[in-house]
């Protein structure tokens, strides 16, 4: 497998193809809005809209990045939970979930057309792949807030 197929892999498995772990697509997937905005007790908690927005930011700047294009939306990561204003609204909610969806897709697509020099330049190949790990992870944090809520489905 060379490097680019690789990356698609990992993106791939991330978002949207289940392995060892569910995928974020699956992790949000049929998510109301209450669900969405609901919390676990404790300080340092985050919805799992909060960390939808979380992975929406950052993979929203990679695209503009790898489009060429600068990214004029700086925040620090604290700030970068709060990325869309979270409403009661399952319209609202709908469209956060197709934006990640289409960014995810703009990036596939930018991926499959790079080439080695593009991907190697200035490590964007390690910032890529720290992007998608981190994903995963909060992945993995929206899957134990659905556990503690109860609307993750038993049969997975």
């Amino acid at each position: 497998m060379n490097q680019k197929d690789l990356i698609l892999n990992v993106l791939d498995k991330t978002y949207e193809k289940e392995s060892w772990f569910a995928p974020l697509k699956n992790a949000i997937e049929g998510i109301t809005v209450e669900q969405a905005n609901w919390k676990p007790t404790g300080e340092a908690t985050k919805s799992i809209w909060e960390n939808v927005n979380h992975i929406l930011y950052y993979m929203e700047r990679l695209v503009v990045n790898m489009e060429g294009n600068k990214w004029s939306n700086n925040l620090d990561g604290d700030e970068t939970f709060n990325f869309t204003e979270q409403f009661n609204d399952e319209n609202e909610w709908g469209k956060v979930v197709e934006r990640l969806e289409n960014a995810h897709l703009s990036l596939r697509k930018l991926l499959s057309n790079a080439t080695e020099v593009e991907l190697n330049r200035d490590s964007f190949d390690a910032k890529l792949m720290d992007v998608l790990l981190h994903e995963a992870y909060h992945t993995g944090q929206i899957i134990q807030i659905r556990k503690m809520q109860g609307s993750w489905p038993s049969h997975r």
